[in-house]
């Protein structure tokens, strides 16, 4: 007489994000093209029979006893690609399953985080006993920072108390990330003929704020992300060998800390150099979630680490505490023959439920 075997609830969970998840896969959803994964998210949530909401490729969803008096969180992955770089050898759009691993474009950034939290949110969806709302956003255009993801929907929700973002970290915490400013300067001079004592060199100017922003340090260094960081990364002038250029143009990528708001190292940088500053934007701003927060206890109880990420999410966007946190290494995002090894949604899941019940259900 065989024995009788139980499968965990966390494999049926699995199972089902897997499924999913390879669906997405065989579907295109390159930043701005993403109606056809979104389609596939609301058809998840109607066959499970839970309602949702929709604008453009966005999609969210409320649990069942959803209580306004009671404080929400939110849990928010992306369905977006980039798109697939011309080293991959397999197929990009062809889910592969291999020797544990899923193959195929988005597996592991960020689709194995979205599928695990989509199921995370369907386990918790009609629990009458918790203590918070819970909040899944299924959102588009994070891979290109667009106006058109999380930032279009995040005024439709109502407050949220802290917000668990998926991206692949090993499911390790990520209680920072560093906020961009990417900022177009430009150096004016004079034009005038090469070959002789004419005009003021805009290169030359440029050069020297160059230095400045290559040698400058930023006096305060956070405890989790470190130093601010600024790289110039683009530079273009001239039109002719035989003319002196009047302008020069550069493109610094600064990466920022919480030690500073994103005016101060603007403010910092216009009163240091002589060229133009003009910021592209100032909506990523720095996130962290304090290692006292319950949700960041909760995972160390479960012996993960905590650091601060170098990378930008859309955590630049929630204004509240948020934590990192997926399924899936960091670095296989964005390469050829992108993979994530199917025990690490198995594995993934069953932390974030543990995680959220040690936070927001009811003892």
């Amino acid at each position: 007489m065989s024995e009788n075997t139980t499968i965990s609830p966390y494999t049926t969970l699995a199972q089902e994000a897997i499924q999913l998840l390879k669906q997405l896969i065989s579907t295109q959803s390159f930043s701005r093209e993403e109606e056809g994964t979104a389609a596939l998210i609301e058809a998840f949530l109607t066959q499970k029979g839970i309602p949702f909401h929709r604008k453009k490729n966005n999609i969210w969803a409320y649990n069942q006893h959803f209580d306004a008096s009671k404080p929400s969180i939110l849990l928010n992955s992306h369905h977006d690609t980039v798109k697939p770089n011309p080293s991959w050898t397999l197929n990009p759009l062809e889910p592969l399953e291999e020797e544990g691993k899923l193959y195929g474009l988005g597996s592991n950034d960020a689709g194995g985080c979205l599928t695990s939290l989509i199921v995370t949110f369907c386990h918790f969806y009609n629990n009458p006993s918790l203590s918070h709302n819970v909040i899944l956003a299924a959102t588009a255009e994070e891979e290109i920072s667009g106006r058109e993801g999380l930032e279009m929907i995040i005024d439709d929700l109502p407050p949220i108390e802290f917000a668990i973002v998926g991206e692949p970290t090993e499911m390790h915490l990520a209680v920072a990330e560093k906020g961009l400013l990417v900022l177009d300067c430009v150096a004016h001079g004079k034009s005038g003929h090469a070959a002789r004592e004419e005009g003021e060199n805009a290169i030359y100017k440029a050069i020297q704020d160059i230095e400045w922003i290559r040698n400058y340090r930023f006096e305060k260094v956070s405890p989790t992300l470190g130093p601010i960081k600024m790289s110039v990364t683009i530079i273009n002038a001239g039109s002719q060998h035989n003319v002196v250029p009047d302008t020069c143009k550069f493109t610094v990528d600064v990466r920022v800390t919480e030690q500073y708001t994103l005016e101060e190292i603007i403010d910092t940088i216009r009163r240091h150099i002589q060229s133009e500053v003009q910021p592209r934007s100032i909506r990523l701003r720095p996130s962290s979630i304090p290692l006292a927060h319950p949700i960041v206890q909760a995972g160390i109880k479960l012996g993960r680490h905590t650091y601060g990420s170098p990378t930008t999410s859309d955590q630049a966007l929630i204004d509240c505490p948020s934590l990192k946190m997926g399924p899936g290494h960091s670095g296989r995002s964005h390469t050829a023959n992108e993979f994530i090894y199917l025990h690490e949604i198995e594995e993934g899941i069953a932390q974030y439920i543990k995680m959220l019940e040690d936070v927001i259900v009811e003892k």
